[in-house]
């Protein structure tokens, strides 16, 4: 028995380490592309023989790269504190609250989670182009910060877990729903609340398919959009300075989990005790 064991951890080792392997392998060709000259990804050698800061320079200063990231994170942290907003109430009430329609409510964000969101493109497409709102950021956000049902089962799972003797003593002092929600399971669910504004943040930091579809202003472009111009060419696409960009568009997903990171993992783990 004591060999069988040491062979599955051995075996669980082997897969671990081709799991980090294959995580940090493209993240170090990404890295030693940007600092290369030409404008090939890849170079003779595994390790650039020759490391410049042109492909840096280039790109903050002849392209539209600061306003490609000033507009995603606007559209990354509003969303993110809406989307936060909105799933602390919703998944609330469907935690807590019993109500008419609650069952199939819980089903139909099931089944939205079913199908991926470029399905609705169209949808919204013509109905931005209806309000005269296509090429609108600010409508962007509110279209994105729709996109939650994700995060309310995810957030339930989290108050589900919570002991509902809280609410009952709170109750039993006098306190009404919107007081035990705002000073009791509000201040519980911090961990799970960083967990859905990151969650919210990475999503639409990084989306492409629907900013691709609404926003056309290279004033309004988001980095997912933008980065785009460096390699829509076939005969001019130039990897070593999109390498710079991509490496630039990942500090602030990086700052912001460094900054959240003491919060999400008791997030996540209790959020999955119950759903």
């Amino acid at each position: 028995m004591k060999g069988y064991d040491a062979f599955n951890l051995w075996v669980s080792r082997i897969l671990i380490w081709i799991a980090v392997l294959a995580s940090v392998l493209p993240l170090f060709f990404v890295l030693a592309a940007s600092f290369s000259s030409g404008e090939a990804f890849f170079s003779e050698t595994l390790i650039p023989t020759t490391f410049t800061m042109e492909n840096y320079k280039h790109v903050l200063a002849d392209t539209n790269f600061p306003t490609w990231m000033k507009n995603s994170l606007i559209l990354a942290f509003s969303v993110g504190i809406l989307q936060t907003i909105l799933t602390s109430f919703s998944s609330y009430a469907f935690s807590r609250m019993r109500f008419f329609g609650r069952k199939y409510g819980l089903m139909s964000l099931l089944l939205l989670q079913m199908f991926p969101n470029f399905m609705a493109v169209s949808a919204i497409f013509g109905l931005l182009v209806k309000l005269n709102l296509m090429d609108n950021l600010f409508a962007l956000i509110f279209v994105f910060a729709g996109g939650n049902a994700f995060n309310i089962w995810l957030m339930k799972g989290y108050l589900d877990s919570l002991p509902k003797e809280l609410d009952e003593a709170a109750t039993v002092d006098g306190a009404n729903s919107w007081q035990i929600f705002w000073r009791i399971v509000l201040p519980l669910s911090l961990p799970m609340l960083a967990v859905v504004f990151l969650f919210s943040f990475i999503g639409v930091f990084s989306e492409f398919v629907l900013s691709s579809a609404l926003l056309k202003s290279p004033e309004n472009l988001t980095l997912a959009v933008g980065l785009q111009q460096f390699i829509k060419n076939e005969f001019a696409a130039n990897w070593t300075q999109f390498a710079a960009a991509a490496v630039m568009a990942s500090i602030p997903v990086v700052v912001v989990f460094s900054f959240m990171q003491r919060w999400i993992a008791g997030g996540l783990m209790s959020g999955s005790v119950k759903g």
